[in-house]
């Protein structure tokens, strides 16, 4: 299976250190989940590698002909996904807006059916938790509904080396079992949900809301 890492962060920097703090969290997260499932392919996207535009357009707003290629790139990968994970640092007790901003060029149709895992961290004591209370409610309005373990990491740039490994004062086995809990959670729904996908064609069965809001409308 096929498995996105969004990374939602657009500093390029972190206090204390200079090094990205959420960069070392989802290289973390990405080398448990290749050591624990080798078996499935695990990509990085970082919306550092997609700067706001100037005035917003969501990548279904456009002609197809003129979609931008980075949007159309990502779109596929999304459509083709089997799931997701979103690491995501805590602003104001809430989610990243870097985040939030790149999800919401897709409609969620191209994420429907399929689990996510939800990965918070911060450099103080709570590990972005109740950023990841509001991340459950977001991620469930664009299908990809997140699985009940999550991981919260405190003092990360404790935890974490700039090349995302554990560092030496710190137990790695611990570490990795604590997030690979999320992960296992992840991997199982993301089996389920392929399995019945090709089964049962959800956009057919369940007709997708995409040629106008009143077809949200109740009678």
């Amino acid at each position: 299976m096929k498995f996105l890492v969004f990374l939602g962060t657009i500093r390029d920097s972190t206090p204390p250190r200079p090094a990205r703090l959420g960069l070392r969290v989802a290289r973390a997260s990405l080398d448990c989940l290749q050591s624990r499932y080798s078996e499935h392919e695990f990509e990085l996207i970082d919306a550092l590698d997609y700067p706001p535009e100037p005035v917003f357009k969501p990548h279904f707003a456009y002609a197809k002909s003129n979609v931008p290629p980075a949007l159309s790139e990502l779109a596929d990968k999304i459509e083709q996904a089997d799931g997701y994970i979103m690491v995501s640092p805590e602003y104001n007790h809430s989610m990243s807006p870097a985040l939030a901003h790149l999800l919401n060029h897709f409609g969620s149709s191209l994420y429907s059916y399929k689990p996510s895992a939800i990965v918070t961290y911060s450099a103080g004591q709570w590990g972005g938790m109740r950023a990841a209370v509001g991340m459950r409610t977001f991620l469930s309005e664009l299908g990809c509904l997140p699985v009940s373990a999550m991981v919260h990491i405190p003092n990360a740039e404790q935890v974490f080396n700039e090349a995302g490994a554990v560092e030496t004062n710190e137990d790695s086995d611990r570490w990795f079992n604590y997030m690979g809990r999320t992960f296992c959670q992840l991997i199982w729904w993301a089996q389920a949900t392929l399995n019945h996908r090709q089964e049962v064609d959800p956009h057919a069965q369940i007709k997708t809301f995409n040629s106008t809001p009143s077809q949200r409308n109740a009678p």
